[in-house]
C-alpha cells in the first residue's frame, strides 16, 4: 500500500487539508481500486470519546454512491494510511489549479464599444 500512495503523491497534486466540497482520490488494496470522491460534509461524532468525524463521501462512479466513514482527521487528510475490515485504504483532497473563470467570448463585440471582433470559426460549404 505504501508503494502505491507514493506513486500517487508523485502523479497527483494534492492538498495537505480537507474540506466539505474538495474532490478527494481513495486508494484501497482489497478490493483493488483508485476513485475519486467529493466530500459531502464533515460532522464530529459525538458517540466517541476521542476526536473521530462523519465523513460523508460522493463516490464519482457509476452508479454514483454515497458512503459515510468514521474516520480521525489523519485517516481523511493523507496523513497516515488506515485499514478497513483490515484492506488498506489512503484518502487526500486534490489540489486542482487555482484559476479565475474566464468569460465565453461570443465572438461579437459590444456594438457600443465601435470596433467588430473576428471569430476564429468560419461556416465552410
Amino acid at each position: 500500500m505504501e508503494k502505491l500512495v507514493a506513486e500517487l503523491k508523485s502523479l497527483i497534486p494534492l492538498k495537505e487539508t480537507t474540506v466539505v466540497g474538495d474532490i478527494v482520490v481513495i486508494a484501497a488494496k482489497i478490493p483493488e481500486m483508485l476513485v475519486y470522491a467529493r466530500v459531502g460534509d464533515i460532522v464530529r461524532d459525538e458517540s466517541r470519546k476521542e476526536e473521530w468525524w462523519q465523513v460523508t463521501l460522493h463516490l464519482l462512479s457509476i452508479p454514483l454512491q454515497e458512503v459515510v466513514w468514521t474516520l480521525r482527521t489523519a485517516q481523511f487528510t493523507g496523513q497516515e494510511i488506515f485499514t478497513m475490515g483490515g484492506d488498506g485504504r489512503f484518502i487526500k483532497a486534490v489540489r486542482f489549479a487555482e484559476t479565475s473563470p474566464q468569460p465565453i467570448q461570443s465572438g461579437r463585440e459590444n456594438p457600443g464599444k465601435g470596433r467588430e471582433r473576428k471569430t476564429a470559426l468560419r461556416v465552410i460549404k
